[in-house]
C-alpha cells in the first residue's frame, strides 16, 4: 500500500526561518507515520517513518546538534 500525503497535510517547520521560509523542512502526520520533506524541494522526495520511530529520531538529532 502506497502512503499518499496531500499538499494540505503539510506545516512548515517553526524553525523555518525569516522571509519566505524556505529554510528548512516541512511534516505531515498520519495516524501511523510521521513524513518529511525539504521546503526548498518538496517534489525532491519524502523521508517517511512509523509515528512510533519519530520521537526517537528527533531526539537523535538533538543530541547530534545540541542548541
Amino acid at each position: 500500500m502506497r502512503h499518499i500525503v496531500t499538499p494540505g497535510n503539510w506545516r512548515r517547520s517553526s524553525y523555518s526561518g525569516s522571509g519566505d521560509g524556505n529554510n528548512c523542512v516541512e511534516v505531515a502526520h498520519r495516524p501511523t507515520r510521521i513524513s518529511i520533506r525539504d521546503s526548498k524541494a518538496p517534489a525532491a522526495g519524502v523521508l517517511t517513518f512509523p509515528a512510533t520511530a519519530f520521537a526517537p529520531f528527533l531526539q537523535a538529532l538533538r543530541t547530534a546538534h545540541p542548541s
